[in-house]
């Protein structure tokens, strides 16, 4: 598919590709399809002439919209490996994250580098030498430099000459991190052909085609790249959501998309600000619950499906809400494995999966057919997925995954005897990350707050909602924390009004 897009965007050039919405929720075109091809044209020419060829990795933080998209269009085409980066996770974890992954290259936008802080020293002899992120690779700035941002990658390469990836489909496409730690962060890496099926398997669940008469395509509104491609490669224009409820209240009023896709946090919002919506509507990235589905039907929507996926297999089931409304078993239904994903439980009940769009492996680990899902799971008669719980710890907040494993040791600061981060549920899946910390006797809150002050500002985007110091509960003969217990008793202490914002 990816490498049917730049021919289906060069076919019909004038037309928009990519959207937004003015605060009025009026639309506006932020690319025409000739543009995103020419976008993706130059920076693989940039790319090129800067020595990149198959294989090499480049680090990619650019925000959701067409300068990202064209940034993976040219990975593709040159058969480069992007390594997503999230600037936001922490320079600890960033860090360790570049040491593993080694990219050549990093591209970042200037709210990325902000965000990084990679932008607080001026570029070392800027635009001669590129300024390095502590030894780990030359950064290049995607889209409009601002002071203190590095040198700009530059769309004037001659595209003379440049080739187009003829290679095998089993080699790297994309590394996403995961979980892990600090000092041994874990990595997803898809292959190609494994990122080529997820996009044929999204493609299959809505059809983003021409409207009836053969007049311009409907729009399809979401931001993520297995949205992206499939709308464009059929035609359709896809709007990137709003991110004021209210905006994308009014936006999808007036855009009136066929197909929608949005966080469960995204839909809770707009369904706040008095959201209407048409169409099919699709949600995931965190559990959506029966109940918020039937709120969006109620608000519209012709169908209104919940989409299992993960990071190493992107989409694995789906389940629209009459059915899942009808479910009337313990567990959470997520649907039939879609085709070609088999689905498995192991002996200690956790749902295994595999497919053509499973990852092909961790990076630096060998390739296993079988995801390890983490979650708890039945199959049930007819072979439909039910969720139990998770297996492995992790928080999911507003749609992302949050990994304590990572964050946890920047809270023992002297002072510390423990300290831990767990989920306090928030409501319809969501969940609040609060850090318990255990005092060591004799030291005054107070001062351990002032103490924790720097280390919860360095976890960026994962910074806990709220602080507590309370004695926390183990278990077990190895005595370790027992984490149920210590979100039960968040839970009660904030409910009492206990504790405080991080």
């Amino acid at each position: 598919m990816l490498d049917r897009l730049e021919h289906a965007l060069r076919a019909r050039p004038e037309r928009p590709a990519v959207l937004s919405a003015t605060r009025t929720g009026a639309t506006r075109v932020r690319a025409t399809r000739g543009e995103l091809a020419e976008l993706a044209q130059a920076y693989a020419a940039a790319l090129h002439a800067r020595g990149l060829r198959p294989g090499d990795t480049v680090g990619v933080a650019v925000r959701p919209g067409p300068r990202a998209l064209a940034v993976l269009l040219a990975l593709w085409r040159l058969g480069l490996r992007g390594a997503v980066l999230d600037p936001g996770a922490g320079a600890e974890v960033l860090r360790a994250r570049l040491a593993l992954a080694r990219p050549a290259l990093v591209l970042a936008d200037a709210a990325a580098q902000a965000v990084a802080g990679w932008a607080r020293t001026p570029a070392r002899r800027a635009r001669l030498e590129l300024p390095e992120l502590a030894g780990l690779g030359p950064v290049a700035t995607v889209g409009p430099r601002l002071p203190g941002c590095a040198p700009a990658l530059g769309t004037g390469a001659p595209r003379t000459g440049v080739p187009v990836y003829g290679g095998t489909d089993a080699a790297d496409a994309v590394i996403v991190f995961t979980s892990g730690t600090t000092s041994r962060p874990r990595a997803v890496v898809h292959s190609r052909a494994g990122l080529a099926a997820g996009m044929d398997t999204v493609a299959s669940l809505f059809t983003a085609g021409p409207a009836s008469g053969g007049h311009d395509a409907e729009p399809v509104l979401g931001g993520t790249f297995f949205v992206l491609v499939p709308s464009l490669t059929r035609g359709a224009p896809v709007a990137l959501p709003a991110r004021s409820p209210a905006v994308l209240a009014r936006q999808l009023r007036r855009l009136r998309p066929r197909d929608t896709y949005l966080t469960p946090p995204q839909l809770r919002d707009a369904l706040g600000a008095g959201a209407r919506f048409g169409g099919r509507v699709w949600t995931g990235s965190a559990p959506a619950s029966a109940a918020l589905l039937d709120r969006v039907r109620a608000a519209g929507a012709d169908q209104a499906w919940g989409v299992y996926a993960l990071t190493e297999l992107f989409p694995a089931a789906a389940v629209e809400s009459r059915e899942k409304a009808a479910f009337t078993g313990p567990g959470d239904l997520v649907g039939a494995p879609l085709p070609g994903v088999r689905a498995a439980v192991d002996g200690d009940g956790q749902l295994l999966l595999a497919g053509p769009a499973a990852r092909d492996r961790y990076l630096g680990e060998e390739p296993d057919p079988w995801v390890r899902t983490g979650d708890r799971a039945r199959l049930d008669g007819a072979g439909r997925i039910v969720l139990e719980g998770r297996c492995k710890d992790m928080v999911l907040r507003r749609a992302e995954n949050i990994y304590p494993g990572l964050y946890e040791p920047g809270l023992h600061v002297p002072g510390v005897e423990l300290g831990v981060l767990v989920g306090v549920p928030a409501g319809d899946g969501d969940e609040r990350l609060v850090a318990v910390v255990q005092p060591q006797r004799g030291v005054p809150e107070p001062a351990l707050r002032a103490a924790l002050s720097d280390p919860l500002r360095r976890m960026g985007t994962a910074r806990p909602d709220a602080l507590l110091f309370a004695r926390i509960p183990l278990s077990g003969r190895s005595r370790k924390p027992d984490r149920a217990a210590a979100s039960a008793l968040a839970a009660g202490l904030l409910a009492a009004g206990h504790g405080g914002p991080a």
